[in-house]
């Protein structure tokens, strides 16, 4: 971003979009030519999920590198100008990400993140990614990052009894 004036600077940031960008229409796009319906950006869920198959509770974000940190250990040290606020801003981006999908799977949600470059140069296997989980889900094949640490405890516990 160098070269520009701060008041050019904060024109081209401001202009960047939240939602409905090219990746995320891209890949909605292709959902719905699959026969595969969804919700956009449900605020009722953490992180208003970009995409939200709900009968499948299937939470898909599509990710910007710079902005959510894609190689962030390697990207960090590019920056040139105002370098504490990029990286501390894209810092708390990284973890407000791995929050809001702790989030979403502790309410039973399973979620799936694509980068930007991704989508744009193999969307035919992101939606193929899509489209397996939904299989691994629906036939109860899906293995899961999240264990009800209470209920694992108590089905092992000899003094469990469900009688």
């Amino acid at each position: 971003m160098g070269g520009l004036t701060p008041e050019q600077r904060h024109r081209c940031m401001s202009n960047i979009k939240s939602n409905n960008t090219s990746i995320e229409s891209m890949l909605r796009k292709s959902l719905w030519h699959e026969g595969i319906r969804y919700k956009k950006n449900v605020r009722t869920l953490p992180g208003k999920p970009d995409i939200a198959i709900t009968k499948y509770k299937l939470a898909i974000f599509c990710d910007g590198e710079l902005w959510h940190g894609k190689d962030w250990e390697i990207k960090k040290n590019t920056f040139k100008t105002n370098r504490d606020y990029w990286i501390t801003k894209i810092e708390r981006n990284i973890m407000r990400d791995n929050n809001i999908e702790k989030e979403l799977e502790n309410i039973g949600w399973v979620v799936l993140r694509f980068w930007g470059k991704d989508i744009n140069k193999n969307l035919k296997a992101c939606v193929n990614e899509i489209k397996e989980t939904i299989y691994e889900i629906k036939h109860g094949l899906y293995k899961s990052n999240y264990f009800p640490s209470d209920l694992l405890v108590a089905e092992n516990d000899p003094e469990y009894n469900l009688n």
